[in-house]
């Protein structure tokens, strides 16, 4: 039992490591990987559940499309007043 409760926390901690290297891997700014312009922003109601962590996103001129992250909508304090 314990030979098998170690194998499995071995896939999981793999599982783990692969999910949060893919995740720095994706684009974060807002910005066509190959064109440079702005994207497009695709609504999906399930990936937003699943995965609110990142946006699929189009680009307008070269026709690219992929998932970005979300990049952080904080409000600085001292640019509003």
């Amino acid at each position: 039992m314990l030979i098998v409760v170690v194998l499995f926390a071995t896939v999981v901690l793999r599982a783990a490591l692969v999910t949060t290297f893919v995740y720095f891997m994706l684009p974060a700014k807002r910005a066509c990987p190959r064109c440079g312009a702005r994207l497009a922003l695709i609504k999906h109601s399930l990936l937003r559940v699943l995965l609110p962590a990142v946006e699929h996103r189009w680009c307008l001129d070269c026709g690219w499309s992929g998932v970005v992250r979300v990049q952080s909508r904080v409000i600085n304090r001292a640019a509003r007043s």
